[in-house]
């Protein structure tokens, strides 16, 4: 049997659909060889693995470079409508490759490397991931720049530079350890600091109100330094900026009274101004409300805006003299997206801004802000939503708490003239909740202060409106959207299943990449028989890889041919990984399902350092492993393991999890995941899903027709129905046997034999206090999995419906989204024209 061609292999045939020119590979060659030699190795001797890791990623920023400069000359020149993403996340993975394929220089580029004896799939896994984000507001974010670029629109995204991203989780013992994830240690090739647009950002301080305006005075200053980096669109030669921001002290030391001590406390209080920018806050899904996370929200926020009004203001290339001093078209010029409430101060500053230094009138202020910013809101769960302290506000931003409670007053008097005499309805809208705390709610200052809210999938939004901003519907129903999210396609289908992608090509061509929804034209080959051996043969050879890597990295043999059973999500209760752990464990029970239908359930992604259950439930999955995969009677029936420190390499890897899946888990309590993407990637590579009517996958039904995923459950009419009755676990507890008897032997320490009384408030959660509604879902979860053992069994059959499924994922491009938003939310439609080239005359 021939061997199977690698990944890059593949990439090659699709992404220039033939042979490098040799002159793209001599001039690869040339430029890596002059990088090696003199910029990294110099005195050097010999160069190292990350030597020649580097020469290459400097090789492809040199083809980026010419044509970054000329997508920001174009942008100066033809003054579009600009778009400001800002996020406190963006999960961008590694760089190298993904620039490769949307340059088209995968193919000369893997030829070079090949003749220069060295090995391109080696090289690029020498790259850090920049993990500057939790799971999926952060790799939304990433997957938003990439099709930004793509179509054209002159987009920025803002964030911070965080000096350790998303931690390095290892297992030991079965518990979860964090890890720093130092990622720029060796430095970042792919990033260029900007010194001379570095920024003030001020905190605390006292505010002064006099005849002239309003001051913020006695503040410290930390400054913001900016590091770019380029976006490049897939082919079309626009490179659009990621600009993120890291903290630096200013130089100004106070040492008239100098003496040693005064200094090492000068430099050591320069450390806690750069904390700002260190490190990551790792809770998903999850409000915590300390200080330094403030910090940073203001910190990104105040840099941002600084750089905004700067570019606003000047016209020409280069040129930092304003040109521009009426604000009257700075929301015709400027559209400000609020990724979640994080970036939510940005509301506030940009009054401060207006008012205090370019001394706009109140009224008008605040119908320019209003229709600059919008805000989309990514969760529903009450513990999510940030509120902050008032006290907090009064010490750290003093001005800003003036600017919110004005904000309210206003909000409140409007809300009083329309509904006279709704105190309840007054307190409920409120941006400042009373209480023995009282705390300013940022989702309700998001939604007063935007022009624009939108949710992530369409029963989201309509949560949304019917529930979580009721009241703010009422009064502005027309400012309330959907806009369901979506992934690249270049990144999760092209470069992390090059296989699956050139099977597609040679059905329908290249368009798809660009144009996902010309996927459907495979529906009259879903019944072909040349296809679904192709298609059967990508996901086997997928499995083939990942059952290596298993053995390799956990030391377990799976069988390529059993069921490849995935539930790739963040740790949280809503996303109920526990009664994925039920099922396993009734199916150990049974002994295992039926002979083909074997491995199940990888399980991975991290849990908040703080997020106790979630820990919990780690040991669990990794203690029901440790039993089952030892137990010599189930053999290689059923297999459970847990993917440590699963991240957006791993995902992309054409031998994990997204390509060799077969079965994707999307089974949270219907009415609390808001979107989610993973669901998405899967679907794209070949998966098919079992989930509840939850987030996206109701559109995915609907898309696909429902009886080609697996549905199951309560839907959300039934869990708000089961609220109002009372949810009583022990009622499914007493009247189903196998639940029973899974959690007796979790909570007897069966799986934690060692540690008898390990899981027992994990059992008490889910008899007690389970808001998730887990045993609920049980009894149709199971039956929903014998459905799925049934068709693995017919082959043929499977391999349609997961046909019919990719021919259906369409919808569910970050293109589309981002499209989506464009023409109903920032007014800017994309551009039909590209960016010529670098080797071309200008115009």
């Amino acid at each position: 049997m021939a061997k199977p061609l690698t990944d890059g292999e593949r990439r090659k045939q699709i992404s220039v659909r033939g042979l490098a020119g040799l002159g793209d590979v001599a001039e690869v060659r040339k430029s890596f060889n002059r990088h090696l030699h003199f910029t990294l190795v110099k005195d050097r001797n010999v160069a190292t693995r990350r030597d020649y890791y580097l020469a290459l990623a400097h090789t492809v920023r040199d083809h980026l470079v010419g044509r970054w400069i000329r997508t920001q000359q174009r942008y100066y020149e033809r003054d579009p409508k600009r778009i400001y993403y800002l996020s406190l996340e963006f999960y961008m993975g590694r760089t190298l490759q993904n620039t490769m394929v949307n340059l088209g220089l995968q193919n000369a580029c893997d030829e070079a490397i090949y003749q220069l004896g060295l090995d391109l799939e080696e090289l690029e896994e020498i790259e850090e991931d920049a993990g500057l984000g939790n799971g999926g507001l952060g790799r939304l974010a990433a997957c938003f720049l990439d099709s930004m670029a793509t179509l054209g629109l002159a987009a920025y995204g803002y964030g911070i530079r965080y000096e350790f991203g998303i931690f390095n989780q290892k297992i030991v013992n079965g518990w979860q350890v964090e890890e720093a994830d130092d990622w720029l240690r060796y430095g970042n090739p792919w990033e260029k600091a900007r010194p001379e647009y570095m920024l003030p950002v001020h905190f605390y301080g006292r505010v002064e109100h006099s005849p002239e305006g309003v001051r913020w005075l006695d503040t410290q200053v930390v400054l913001a330094m900016p590091y770019d980096t380029p976006v490049p669109g897939y082919k079309n030669d626009t490179v659009n900026t990621m600009r993120l921001w890291s903290a630096k002290a200013p130089n100004d030391f106070k040492l008239h009274d100098f003496n040693v001590g005064g200094y090492i406390e000068a430099v050591l209080d320069r450390n806690l101004a750069e904390n700002i920018s260190r490190v990551l806050y790792p809770n998903d899904n999850f409000f915590e409300g300390k200080e330094l996370r403030l910090k940073q929200e203001y910190f990104v926020v105040a840099a941002t805006l600084q750089d905004i009004i700067r570019r606003f203001k000047s016209s020409k290339f280069g040129c930092r003299d304003p040109v521009r001093t009426s604000f009257e078209t700075f929301p015709d010029k400027v559209a400000i997206q609020l990724n979640d409430t994080h970036p939510a101060l940005a509301i506030p500053e940009l009054m401060r801004i207006l008012v205090d230094v370019e001394k706009v009138d109140w009224g008008k202020a605040w119908e320019i802000t209003k229709k600059t910013c919008a805000y989309t809101n990514h969760t529903v769960l009450p513990e999510a939503l940030e509120r902050w302290p008032v006290s907090m506000f009064e010490k750290l931003l003093p001005r800003h708490l003036d600017i919110i409670y004005a904000i309210n007053q206003r909000h409140l008097d409007h809300v009083a003239a329309l509904f006279p005499g709704d105190v309840d309805r007054l307190r409920r809208m409120s941006v400042i909740e009373e209480g023995d705390c009282k705390r300013i709610n940022m989702a309700h200052l998001c939604v007063i202060g935007s022009h624009a809210v939108n949710g992530v999938a369409r029963i989201h939004s309509e949560i949304v409106r019917q529930s979580v901003f009721k009241d703010f519907y009422e009064l502005e129903p027309e400012k309330f959207q959907n806009k369901t999210n979506g992934i690249t396609p270049r990144r999760w289908l092209l470069l992390c299943n090059p296989g699956l992608a050139e099977t597609i090509v040679e059905r329908i061509g290249e368009g798809f990449l660009t144009d996902l929804s010309q996927l459907k034209k495979l529906l009259p080959l879903v019944g072909d028989e040349a296809l679904i051996r192709d298609v059967a043969q990508v996901k086997q050879e997928n499995k083939v890889k990942f059952s290596a890597f298993l053995e390799k990295q956990y030391g377990v043999k799976v069988n390529p041919s059993s069921m490849f059973d995935v539930h790739v999500k963040r740790i949280h209760e809503y996303k109920r990984q526990l009664l994925n752990c039920l099922h396993v464990v009734t199916l150990y029970n049974r002994q295992g399902p039926n002979p083909g239908c074997v491995l199940r359930a990888p399980f991975p992604l991290q849990a908040a350092p703080g997020y106790h259950m979630a820990k919990k439930i780690i040991k669990l999955v990794t203690s029901i492993g440790d039993i089952v995969n030892h137990d010599p009677i189930v053999g290689d029936r059923l297999k459970v393991i847990f993917l440590e420190n699963y991240r957006v390499s791993l995902a992309e890897k054409g031998e994990l999890s997204s390509p060799a899946a077969d079965l994707s888990q999307q089974i949270s309590t219907a009415g609390t995941e808001a979107s989610g993407t993973g669901n998405m990637k899967f679907m794209l590579n070949g998966a098919l899903t079992i989930g509840t009517m939850d987030g996206a996958n109701v559109e995915m039904a609907e898309e696909a027709g429902a009886e080609n995923l697996f549905i199951f459950g309560l839907r959300v009419e039934d869990v708000e129905a089961l609220d109002r009755k009372g949810y009583h676990a022990h009622e499914y507890y007493n009247r189903l046997p196998e639940l029973q008897q899974a959690v007796d032997q979790i909570n007897s320490g069966f799986f934690s034999p060692r540690e008898p009384d390990c899981f027992k408030d994990v059992v008490n959660m889910l008899l007690n206090h389970d808001r998730f509604k887990v045993f609920a879902d049980y009894e149709a979860y199971v039956a929903c999995q014998a459905q799925v053992d049934q068709l693995y069994r017919n082959p043929k059959e499977w391999t349609k419906k997961v046909i019919r499924n990719i021919a259906c994922s369409g919808k569910f491009s970050s293109d589309r989204t981002i499209t989506e938003y464009a023409r109903d939310i920032w007014g800017a439609e994309p551009p039909a024209l590209q960016t010529p080239p670098p080797s071309l005359p200008r115009d």
